[in-house]
């Protein structure tokens, strides 16, 4: 019996050193765990800009003309002048408009005249009151005949509404021009008030509403930027560019911009949902808005997520969906990483 007691106890001895030696060998040749570097993930705001283009421009940019044709007389500003509001900038030979004047002017002295004997001849019953209604009409038709020709005559020159610019002049003294002929075009740059008007695509068109904010800047202001809104959306497409027209309103100072300028703008959709930005280097298969990221929650294990990526911009990535509840991503390393991965994290 003692010794049967003893080879059971050499048989368990025999036993427990074998599975010693199998957890020994196992662990061995247990996966390494793969360095990392993580970054901690914060959801944000902004969602992706609309990058696009345009031309610098104002609010009130007005082409000039004469209310009457006829020869132009003189035009006192050039290219790039500033104006002041009243300011004369052109003016008609008046030689026809008021010879038309006084026409009117005497025409109308007949009329008084006319009205004058007629209402003595009504008196004295020489006249009937048809006679002298009509001489009445004739008279009320010569006064508006001469409110006309001072009209004409006032507006056969051209004067600034407004402080601003002249941005161009398209005839020159001793022409003829028709009645509504634009002479001059100006703006009011002054009043600091600019428009870029820019081209938008037909998803960027739906993905935008007015009041949106963007971002303006230019090469030729060194970089400068302004903040904007879009104010305007157009309703149909431009035949020639294939775009659909915006325009974005900000203000800036006088001097630093000049209508015509070439602009760029980043527009953000307020119908975008919150997001997370994270570096490019941690998109994996990145390919018609997808990707996969490797990301981990308990610092040991990598996991792989599938992303919906909503722009890229300066080595930047805009994720739209993917990441809720994600609390680190892994943005080195993830080259070598297989779902499941043990990690290492070298840098927090």
């Amino acid at each position: 019996m003692k010794s049967k007691i003893i080879q059971a106890g050499f048989v368990l001895a025999i036993t427990l050193a074998a599975c010693s030696q199998k957890k020994k060998e196992k662990d061995s040749f247990a996966a390494p765990e793969i360095p990392v570097t993580v970054v901690a993930l914060r959801q944000e705001a902004p969602g992706a800009a609309i990058q696009t283009s345009g031309i610098f421009s104002t609010d009130d940019e007005t082409p000039l003309a004469f209310k009457t044709g006829g020869l132009v007389a003189s035009i006192f500003v050039k290219e790039g002048d500033a104006v002041k509001r009243g300011q004369l900038l052109a003016t008609l030979n008046l030689t026809e408009v008021g010879a038309q004047a006084q026409q009117a002017g005497l025409s109308l002295q007949k009329a008084e005249r006319d009205y004058t004997r007629a209402r003595a001849l009504y008196r004295d019953s020489v006249a009937t009151l048809e006679q002298l209604q009509n001489a009445k009409t004739a008279l009320d038709v010569a006064r508006q005949q001469q409110q006309v020709a001072g009209f004409n005559r006032n507006f056969s020159e051209i004067r600034a509404a407004a402080n601003g610019f002249v941005l161009k002049k398209y005839v020159n003294a001793g022409q003829v021009v028709s009645p509504g002929t634009p002479v001059l075009l100006v703006n009011g740059a002054g009043a600091g008030k600019w428009l870029l008007k820019v081209g938008l695509s037909d998803k960027q068109w739906a993905s935008l509403r007015i009041g949106d904010r963007a971002e303006i800047s230019s090469d030729a202001t060194g970089g400068a930027t302004w903040p904007a809104m879009l104010t305007k959306k157009g309703e149909g497409i431009d035949p020639a560019s294939g775009t659909f027209a915006a325009e974005l309103s900000f203000n800036a100072k006088q001097g630093k911009l000049a209508s015509g300028l070439f602009g760029r703008a980043k527009i953000y959709p307020a119908s975008e949902s919150k997001g997370w930005t994270i570096p490019y280097d941690a998109l994996l298969d990145g390919d018609a808005g997808k990707g996969y990221v490797f990301v981990t929650n308990d610092r040991r294990k990598a996991r792989k997520v599938h992303v919906s990526i909503g722009g890229i911009e300066n080595n930047q990535v805009y994720v739209r969906s993917g990441l809720e509840g994600v609390k680190y991503l892994i943005v080195s390393g993830s080259a070598y990483l297989d779902q499941g991965s043990a990690i290492k994290i070298t840098r927090p």
